[in-house]
């Protein structure tokens, strides 16, 4: 757990009366919370509760009805040029359940593509930086494979490094591990455990609560559509407050 996250710093996210609908259902009710900078967060609740939609938005791949979302001072949904909306992205890295990664290039060059191509990188410093993400999720001897070649947990793990790669301040990641076999989620939870220990600032929705218990800084507990719980992982774990967050836990354990 990251121990230098400080309050009097400005916030790194800041969602105010955040509300998202489709069509006559709203997803978003009203979300008002804020990620400081070197934060993880965990954002945990049932099913349909609207903990996708809500990280969705961060980054503007889900648009929002009203309220506003800023990133390091930035408007994400403010009106502004799609050039400026990419480089806004360009520093939120986004780590989907389903890989995203290109089938018909390599891993190196799935991670080296975005900085050559959005930040005008020299492709030998491209791909050299790649390398070294590459070996820092284990994967350094996959640089000429290509995805349909790994298995579920080293597609993942690409995908973290192809994120990195545009060396974004902010990690946000949508149930990473939901999509693999048991067997390899550890593998990718261990990546992530070394982001958080390094303090990137991460928004994590997963419904591993062993993570959230060993590396968040804080729990968002959502359910139809509000943050109804803010906790240490210690107190949400030991004594959550909502009976639905109560709930929720002892599905769990079961």
């Amino acid at each position: 757990m990251n121990a230098s996250v400080s309050s009097q710093t400005p916030p790194m996210i800041k969602l105010s009366d955040v509300r998202k609908s489709y069509g006559h259902f709203e997803v978003l009710k009203g979300i008002d919370a804020e990620v400081a900078r070197g934060e993880v967060v965990v954002i945990c609740g049932p099913s349909g509760s609207g903990k996708s939609t809500l990280i969705r938005t961060v980054n503007r791949l889900e648009e929002i009805a009203s309220g506003s979302i800023t990133c390091e001072g930035n408007d994400i949904h403010g009106t502004m040029p799609a050039k400026e909306l990419n480089r806004l992205r360009s520093r939120i890295g986004f780590v989907f359940q389903s890989f995203n990664l290109f089938p018909h290039l390599s891993v190196l060059d799935n991670i080296a593509m975005s900085p050559i191509r959005v930040k005008g990188v020299a492709r030998a410093v491209a791909n050299d930086k790649a390398m070294r993400l590459l070996d820092r999720v284990g994967l350094a001897d996959k640089a000429g494979s290509y995805p349909g070649q790994l298995s579920g947990g080293q597609q993942q793990r690409v995908a973290i490094a192809r994120a990195l790669a545009m060396e974004p301040p902010v990690m946000l990641f949508d149930e990473p591990t939901s999509a693999l076999d048991p067997e390899m989620v550890g593998e990718v939870l261990a990546v992530m455990k070394s982001l958080a220990a390094d303090g990137m600032t991460m928004m994590c929705v997963t419904h591993e609560m062993g993570f959230a218990r060993d590396v968040a800084d804080r729990v968002w507990f959502i359910d139809d559509g509000q943050i109804i719980e803010t906790a240490t992982p210690e107190a949400f774990f030991s004594n959550p407050q909502h009976a639905r967050a109560k709930r929720f836990l002892a599905d769990l354990r079961h």
